[in-house]
């Protein structure tokens, strides 16, 4: 699959879904994508960045990914960033850490989830739980934090 048919099987695919700020989700999976490109990511990475969450959020099956038409390395990163129910930040860590380009697509991921922007539109609770969160999970990569 070429980088713009990802792109648009990503926008399809999460098709309706909003983020927690209300946002069309794709705008999350481009901000992503282009934060691995600024980033010097591989275009395997960039195609990881546009399906890091599908698995995750049901938007694409397990099965979908084993069989698509995808380099095995944007295969991993994906499955590397699919968080499991009930699956401890460590044990989630650990994965990322252990397969090759996960941890720029993270960083990436966690950089415009953490955007002062975006968390600004929520209530109080939820921003600091969410900057708790994203601020743990950069200490665990091992990335600089804000």
């Amino acid at each position: 699959m070429t980088l713009e048919e990802i792109e648009t099987l990503a926008r399809t695919a999460h098709a309706g879904q909003r983020d927690k700020a209300g946002r069309p989700y794709a705008e999350h999976l481009r901000a992503v994508a282009d934060g691995v490109r600024a980033r010097g990511g591989t275009d395997e990475q960039v195609a990881a960045a546009w399906l890091h969450d599908a698995v995750e959020d049901d938007a694409l099956t397990e099965e979908w990914l084993a069989g698509a038409a995808l380099p095995e390395q944007t295969k991993a990163v994906v499955r590397a960033l699919t968080k499991r129910p009930g699956e401890p930040p460590e044990t989630y860590a650990a994965r990322i850490l252990s397969t090759p380009g996960a941890r720029l697509v993270k960083e990436a991921d966690l950089a415009h989830n953490a955007d002062p922007a975006r968390l600004a539109v929520l209530d109080e609770t939820t921003r600091a739980r969410l900057t708790r969160k994203y601020a743990t999970m950069r200490t665990l990569l091992g990335l600089r934090t804000y």
